[in-house]
């Protein structure tokens, strides 16, 4: 573990590597788990007042379990997270011709009817952030073995974690934040 800004982070978000390899894990990541995708408080109101303009990319099902659980859940810990279909697969999701699940947020996202991408607990997959009780902020490196694809593509790639996730960084900590890590990177490197 590293401090950076006053956060802190797992060397492994910077040592070991990572690539998302959607064509091959078919996105399970967001049909399994114990629960929904966390969320911040904000982003539920986000939820709420963009629905229409995500809603024509999703299912019938998550439409469903979205107006009867609502936009967001409180799970077993007392978090934040997003509604699931059948205590399984997230809401806010849909299965393309390939058979892919993708998220139907980002998908009205990209075509330009939607200012929000996705949760960025999503987006930033498979770094978690971490609020300790006393303020602290933990980026921690979450391995799930359906990513087994996404870290062999990494390493084929030498790609760090980090790297492979640098957009939602920036979204989430700053353009600096990024830059420290980079410069972590190498501090690590010359350590070795």
């Amino acid at each position: 573990m590293i401090e950076i800004d006053g956060k802190i982070v797992s060397t492994d978000l910077l040592t070991e590597c990572f690539a998302c390899d959607i064509a091959a894990c078919k996105g399970q990541c967001c049909i399994d788990g114990d629960s929904g995708a966390p969320l911040d408080i904000e982003e539920v109101d986000i939820l709420e007042e963009e629905y229409e303009n995500y809603k024509p990319y999703m299912t019938a099902e998550g439409i469903a379990a979205v107006e009867q659980q609502g936009f967001m859940v409180v799970d077993v810990d007392g978090d934040y997270t997003t509604p699931l279909v059948n205590g399984c697969q997230c809401a806010y999701t849909f299965v393309n011709e390939q058979g892919i699940t993708l998220c139907a947020i980002e998908a009205a996202y990209r075509a330009g009817k939607c200012s929000f991408k996705k949760p960025i607990s999503c987006h930033l997959y498979p770094i978690r952030v971490v609020e300790f009780s006393n303020g602290t902020v933990g980026l921690n490196y979450h391995r799930w073995a359906i990513c087994s694809s996404a870290c062999k593509c990494g390493k084929e790639l030498a790609l760090p974690v980090y790297k492979s996730l640098k957009e939602p960084i920036e979204r989430r900590f700053g353009e600096e934040f990024y830059k420290a890590l980079e410069c972590a990177e190498e501090l690590l490197k010359e350590n070795k």
